[in-house]
């Protein structure tokens, strides 16, 4: 099996804790060597999920979680948010989950679902698993020619 890091996060299902995610996000991509455009669209991708679970995934008076799960691999960074809560069993999420078509009625997913084809114009892959609440998973590959890898160039984040 492929070897990786994962780090998850939680965070309530409120709009001011976006902020936290886009940030994490930012810097796990950071510590990889995305480029700054890169981390632009992952920060882009994943203000939109968490955006659209905030959104829609909970009543008013619901007291609700986002999970965001990043999975940290030598060649690409999966983020996976997830609305009502729980921890992920990545081979699990994996198993089930199938390709965003943009066809797919976006009813299907949720009202409001213009942000998934945001982020499956900025990312690479973009999977998703409703069966209870959503998962997004998105990937962005890390592409070998980003300023910043090779000893001789100056990194953006010294």
């Amino acid at each position: 099996m492929e070897r990786f890091d994962f780090v998850e996060m939680k965070v309530p299902a409120k709009p001011e804790f976006v902020g936290v995610a886009r940030l994490s996000t930012s810097g796990v991509a950071s510590r990889m060597g995305f480029s700054y455009e890169d981390i632009e669209d992952l920060k882009v991708a994943i203000s939109e999920a968490i955006t659209n679970a905030t959104t829609h995934a909970y009543k008013n008076e619901e007291e609700g979680e986002v999970t965001i799960g990043f999975g940290v691999y030598h060649n690409r960074l999966e983020i996976m948010v997830a609305d009502h809560g729980g921890s992920f069993n990545l081979a699990k999420v994996k198993e089930g989950i199938g390709p965003y078509r943009q066809s797919e009625s976006i009813e299907q997913l949720r009202e409001g679902g213009f942000g998934l084809f945001l982020i499956d114009a900025l990312m690479d892959k973009v999977e998703i698993k409703n069966e209870y609440g959503v998962i997004v998973l998105m990937t962005k590959y890390l592409h070998t020619n980003e300023v910043g890898l090779d000893d001789d160039q100056i990194s953006a984040t010294q």
